[in-house]
């Protein structure tokens, strides 16, 4: 391992170079980290010196057909060329590129130039099938546990000279082998590096090294220098390795070996190639080495994929998204670019501080210019104590978090994080090659004036459905009802840009609260979604399609109709509404009854602001509130757990009663009410509910209020019933219970004749009642038991308000641990 480092920044004459001088047929190799700006400042400045004729890039061979679009007029990085499966479930590979990532560089100048540019590693059909293989493979060498599914990226495949695998690696033990060991012997060769360099870790280690040498081929020699030594780590067996993972490693070199000589056979010179790869594969690359043969290529694996070409982001690039091959501070990296391309790295600390500082003033937080000075002093001094030329990242953030945070990292971190991170997000124009579905999206979002929150910091938007009457034109006029459907067809299909509010249901109206936040999983999503349709409307209505065939309740049901509805799927909400019908003949679930009658509700209340007809769903909802009205008493015979669930349902119930009373049978819904509240044989809550509802309708007197509150609350009744009913009837139209004190009369009394233990009991409940009663509410009953134990109103608030004594605290303590038996 010290060698390794000697060798790579060492004095000693390298030995060996990315052209060996013994073979003149060897082509010219820069190997590369696929996110390093050096590399793509040197590599830029080779391709001026070489000028080759040809430049080959490692990347999916058959992705080669984008390079043009990835570099026309209008791209703005980072973008990411996605391969996909086109079965589900889909599996997919992502080539994230950046401004500043060499292989984008190399692209750029080809093009710019007019030579010939084009992929040479597998083609993405043979790379994901032999993924796929490879984590099978895995999956058994570990013993059962099982990798992800599917990589981030297709660099975590080659992770070349990144810091550490994507897996945390535990300890070894019996059971460690395969690519778990592997990974944490990764993690260790990594530390040792750093540790030899004097680093505080691997990341600094390359900043210092590589990043921040400029000398005239340096870089090149240096990373050819340390593939040669890594890969003889391996091949000495020096260093554990996964075999999955070398044997991967091995057909792709084979492969870009034969497309360099496929390169060779159409009569480019050698000197006039250069091959463009991770660092992992540079010394690989020598022609001396075998090529994949006629059969080994007809014997690679195929799964059917397409490609496609995607906006990507600043956070999916950086390491802390779990992308093997990113670093952990893209937007870093960017400044550090237009630094080189200025031909000006010394201003590099000056520029970082300058953004710190810039943030932290948009949050409201002030530094002066000598903090700032003071900054870039201090990271430069801790640049000299490593003997390093220029801060990196960490020397620039430990230098903030003393000048700017004064020690306290938590006082600057978001600041930080925009200056590190960033939230840039690419941008591709029309007419560059993407799937239908992404084209149908883009061309929606710019209809509907949604391009502005296509931006990875969420943005709220409030919709209001109704017909804005103020504009001209119907599309103008109906633009936010537009916008609902969209966003409910993207929420449908899964692409996370759309997120609604929920609210509660006495809150539907019309309007929404939605929050907008793109993001390149997003944009992942979309495509995934070509497999269901080519427009995002046709893909919704797939989604949907199949959620009604495998529909058997009717609560999914009554969703899927209202679902339909917004989404402006009209003749799937009329199939939805069929299907529903069918169900509710067999429905005997009071709940569901509920929960679907509620749905229909909404619909009918406001289906007409979506200009959809929903007059077909009126028997429907007459018939689930029959349904669901017949069985409330059977429902209410239940015990405490259960009984909240159908307090909603009735709460639903009666909600449908008074907004549709011309429409279903409110009649017969309060002829229940009163059955449920004179039964002594259901759930005391249930029943107090009931009673709350007819005394807030005015459908009992003072004397059949007072008679029933007086059998309920009687001192033969249990504590548990008798509190558990009041519970329920304090649940509504709180003031109208406050205007009756006879019913505190017989409360007062009813807790009075309570023995110890029963009062205790009783306190569950009593507590649990009180418990949601508003301040004010409080007061009010504190001034009603004040007049009934004749001290005063202002006499009882005054004591209720007082802070409990020692004694009171113990006495509730004592409450506390109060064993209550089969509560």
């Amino acid at each position: 391992m010290e060698k390794l480092v000697q060798r790579v920044h060492g004095d000693e004459r390298l030995s060996r170079s990315p052209r060996g001088a013994a073979d003149e047929e060897q082509v010219q190799v820069f190997g590369i980290r696929h996110l390093s700006p050096t590399g793509a400042y040197h590599l830029k400045a080779f391709l001026d010196e070489i000028e080759p004729t040809a430049v080959l890039v490692e990347g999916p061979q058959d992705a080669s057909g984008f390079i043009a679009s990835l570099t026309s007029r209008g791209v703005v990085p980072p973008v990411a060329i996605l391969a996909y499966t086109d079965q589900l479930p889909v599996r997919t590979l992502l080539y994230p590129l950046a401004d500043y990532s060499p292989e984008y560089q190399a692209f750029v100048w080809a093009n710019r130039k007019g030579a010939q540019v084009e992929f040479i590693d597998l083609p993405s059909h043979a790379a994901l099938a032999l993924y796929e293989q490879k984590r099978e493979r895995r999956t058994a060498d570990t013993s059962g546990v099982t990798p992800d599914a599917a990589p981030a990226s297709a660099k975590e495949t080659d992770q070349g000279l990144t810091p550490a695998a994507k897996e945390e690696a535990p300890s070894q033990s019996a059971g460690e082998t395969g690519y778990r060991a592997y990974a944490r012997k990764q993690n260790e060769l990594y530390r040792r590096i750093a540790e030899l360099s004097g680093e505080a870790d691997y990341e600094s280690y390359w900043e210092r090294h590589f990043e921040h040498n400029l000398q005239k081929d340096a870089y090149r020699h240096g990373i050819y220098e340390y593939s040669t030594q890594m890969r003889r780590l391996v091949e000495q067996e020096e260093w554990e390795h996964d075999p999955a993972e070398s044997a991967y490693n091995e057909i792709r070199e084979a492969y870009m070996r034969r497309r360099i000589r496929e390169t060779l056979a159409q009569g480019h010179a050698p000197a006039k190639v250069v091959v463009v790869t991770g660092a992992h594969h540079a010394s690989a690359m020598d022609l001396r080495l075998p090529a994949m043969t006629d059969k080994e290529l007809k014997s690679l694996p195929k799964a059917a994929t397409k490609l496609t070409l995607m906006p990507y982001s600043f956070y999916k690039l950086s390491s802390h998204s779990g992308y093997g091959a990113g670093n952990a501070a893209p937007a870093y990296f960017e400044l550090l670019w237009e630094c080189l391309q200025r031909g000006d790295l010394s201003r590099l600390p000056s520029l970082y501080f300058s953004h710190v500082a810039a943030h932290l003033r948009e949050q409201g937080t002030h530094r002066s210019t000598a903090s700032i000075i003071e900054g870039v002093r201090l990271a430069e001094a801790l640049a000299s104590l490593h003997g390093g030329s220029q801060p990196t990242w960490k020397d620039l953030r430990d230098a903030a978090t003393t000048c700017l945070g004064y020690g306290e990292l938590s006082t600057i971190a978001e600041a930080l994080a925009r200056t590190d991170i960033g939230t840039a997000i690419g941008r591709l124009p029309e007419g560059v090659s993407q799937t239908p579905i992404q084209d149908d999206l883009n061309r929606e979002l710019k209809r509907l004036k949604l391009e502005k929150y296509r931006t990875s910091v969420a943005t709220s938007l409030e919709l209001d459905l109704r017909e804005n009457r103020r504009v001209q034109s119907e599309e103008a006029a109906f633009l936010d009802l537009h916008r609902s459907t969209m966003l409910h067809r993207l929420e449908l299909l899964g692409i996370s840009f759309a997120r609604k509010q929920r609210a509660s249901q006495s809150a539907a109206s019309w309007a929404e609260h939605w929050v907008l936040q793109w993001t390149p999983e997003a944009e992942i999503q979309a495509v995934e979604s070509t497999l269901k349709g080519e427009t995002i409307e046709l893909a919704a209505a797939y989604v949907l399609h199949e959620r009604l065939e495998q529909c058997a309740d009717i609560a999914e049901a009554s969703r899927l109709v209202r679902l339909a509805c917004d989404c402006g799927l009209p003749e799937l909400m009329e199939q939805a509404r069929r299907t529903l019908q069918e169900l509710a003949v067999d429905a005997g679930s009071f709940q569901q009854i509920s929960s679907s009658a509620y749905e229909l509700s909404v619909l009918i209340r406001y289906g007409s602001l979506r200009r959809l007809d929903t007059a077909t769903l009126l028997p429907l909802l007459q018939q689930l509130f029959l349904r669901g009205t017949l069985l409330l008493a059977d429902a209410a015979g239940c015990n405490d757990d259960a009984a909240k669930g159908v307090l909603e349902a009735m709460h639903s119930l009666h909600g449908i009663a008074q907004e549709h009373f011309e429409t279903v049978n409110e009649p017969l819904w309060i002829q229940k009410l009163h059955e449920l509240a004179a039964r002594d044989d259901r759930n005391a809550k249930l029943s107090g509910y009931a009673f709350a509802i007819l005394l807030e309708r005015n459908e009992m007197n003072e004397e059949q209020c007072a008679q029933e509150v007086s059998r309920r609350l009687s001192p033969g009744i249990p504590a548990d019933l008798g509190a558990g009913w009041f519970e329920g009837l304090s649940l509504r139209n709180r003031y109208g219970l406050l205007s009756r004190q006879a019913l505190w009369q017989q409360l007062d009394t009813y807790i009075g004749s309570l023995e110890p233990e029963p009062f205790q009991r009783s306190l569950v409940f009593l507590r649990r009642a009180f418990g949601g009663f508003e301040p004010r509410e409080k007061a009010a009953v504190a001034e009603l038991l004040g007049d009934i134990w004749g001290i005063g109103a202002d006499e009882a608030g005054a004591v209720l308000q007082q802070p409990l004594s020692e004694e009171e605290k113990e006495t509730l303590d004592g409450l506390n641990e109060f064993d209550f038996g089969d509560l």
